[in-house]
């Protein structure tokens, strides 16, 4: 079956040779596809300790797709759902970096493959148009004090679908029209994850990073401890922590959810 957009979403069947085809030569972890699954961060985890490096499960669909902070994510087929486990040889405070060099490689990925040009809301979110396009998940998987692997789950509105009524007014899609299969964007977006998570101690992502990021220099509000906070972001720090304005004093948050604040 051809592997190009042409001929609609139906036509555009997920093949791991296809995909694998499109990889470096020295990719040596292994493509899993399924067709529909709970959850490919759940499939990953269940191999994480034997897998090779770059191994990555992809599903048409899932059922039980979490995001971030255990939030449901809406996964229908047609869409990318991909885990990849990353062999990093991580202390967990370098752990952090993963989501934005991971946010860089998605952005550089639609960047290479269309004229699309999205942008990133810390932490983890890629938006087109002010709408969510993309989330992106990371787990990391222990092995005594060190880690042992990290699971960075990521999921794409590749192209038309609906939405639930819940998140209709922030969710968008990728493309109306895709000038390329979803097997080219898995192949791309997994490329750069390797490039850009290949050193990350040297942390040469964070200026593509600041340079896509939607929040700097708007009025946001963050959630701590159960509580909504008001507040300015400032900028993205070198560890890719937002610095925020609250009340005249600067602080930085190294986790959590924000939201933008429409004036």
């Amino acid at each position: 079956m051809s592997n190009s957009a042409e001929g609609g979403k139906n036509a555009d069947i997920l093949s791991a040779d296809a995909i694998k085809s499109s990889l470096p030569a020295d990719f040596s972890g292994e493509i899993i596809v399924k067709e529909i699954t709970e959850s490919t961060n759940r499939d990953a985890a269940c191999i994480a300790k034997e897998a090779l490096h770059g191994t990555t499960v992809i599903a048409d669909a899932q059922t039980e797709g979490r995001g971030r902070l255990g939030k449901s994510f809406f996964a229908p087929a047609g869409g990318i759902y991909m885990s990849v486990i990353l062999k990093l040889g991580l202390a967990f405070s370098d752990a952090v970096l993963v989501t934005a060099a991971a946010s860089v490689a998605v952005c550089k990925a639609i960047e290479a493959v269309s004229d699309v040009r999205p942008q990133i809301k810390w932490v983890n979110d890629i938006l087109l148009d002010g709408r969510k396009i993309c989330g992106i998940s990371c787990e990391a998987v222990f092995s005594g004090e060190t880690v042992d692997s990290v699971i960075l789950g990521v999921g794409v509105n590749f192209s038309a679908q609906e939405f639930p009524e819940e998140i209709s007014e922030t969710a968008g899609i990728l493309f109306d029209e895709p000038p390329v299969s979803r097997n080219q964007l898995i192949a791309e977006i997994l490329k750069n994850l390797l490039e850009e998570s290949a050193d990350l101690s040297s942390r040469k992502f964070i200026d593509d990073y600041r340079r896509r990021s939607a929040v700097p220099g708007k009025p946001i509000r963050y959630l701590e401890n159960t509580v909504w906070h008001d507040a300015e972001a400032v900028r993205i720090d070198e560890n890719g922590g937002l610095v925020i304005l609250e009340n005249g004093t600067e602080k930085t948050l190294v986790s959590g959810e924000i939201t933008l604040r429409i004036q």
